[in-house]
């Protein structure tokens, strides 16, 4: 998915991840959530790749923990007003140069929201806060990639102004069977399967 669009001239400065509506607060991520978020890289893991997804908590702690506090790196949290301490919500954005263009642009790398009530309104809240640091660093391009079957994921994106502009397309060879009388023999003569 990408989003493109200039900076707002009149964004509030990068301290002011504001307003959220009451109940939900959005801050930057802390060491001391970084359980919490690693739970939230599995799960964003289990969603993306299933069976072949990536649970070693503590090689999710370590990436996240490298992010923390690191220039180009936007980590957030979103908490619930009553229990500050509990993160509810994760986003993660950093800052990425093109290595034809030299051209900087946002890479919109996680989202991942608990199961609360509440928790379509701390997606949005946390993508509302990863546009507004993407606008604030001058972004003009911002991409993420969503599995195909995370259908509240792509309506979020939609949601928000992104629209798919690639598609990865996979191989399993063991689910490709040789030659024409096969169900996913070679293409046909219009690019669909014979």
């Amino acid at each position: 998915m990408t989003h493109t669009g200039a900076p707002d001239a009149g964004a509030p400065d990068a301290g002011a991840l504001h307003p959220e509506p009451p109940g939900f607060q959005i801050r930057p991520a802390r060491e001391e959530d970084l359980d919490v978020i690693a739970g939230f890289e599995i799960e964003i893991a289990r969603a993306s790749f299933g069976d072949e997804a990536i649970e070693d908590p503590a090689l999710h702690r370590k990436r996240v923990a490298g992010a923390l506090g690191k220039p180009g790196e936007v980590t957030l949290v979103a908490v619930a007003a009553g229990t500050p301490a509990v993160p509810v919500g994760w986003a993660w954005l950093s800052g990425r140069t093109n290595s034809l263009t030299g051209a900087r642009y946002g890479n919109f790398r996680s989202l991942a929201t608990a199961d609360v009530p509440g928790r379509g309104q701390v997606a949005e809240l946390l993508l509302e806060a990863v546009l507004q640091a993407s606008d604030q660093a001058g972004f003009l391009h911002l991409t993420g990639k969503v599995h195909a079957s995370n259908l509240g994921m792509r309506a979020l994106y939609r949601k928000f102004g992104f629209e798919a502009t690639h598609i990865t397309m996979e191989r399993r060879p063991a689910a490709w069977a040789p030659g024409p009388a096969g169900p996913h023999g070679p293409p046909g003569p219009s690019g669909s399967p014979a």
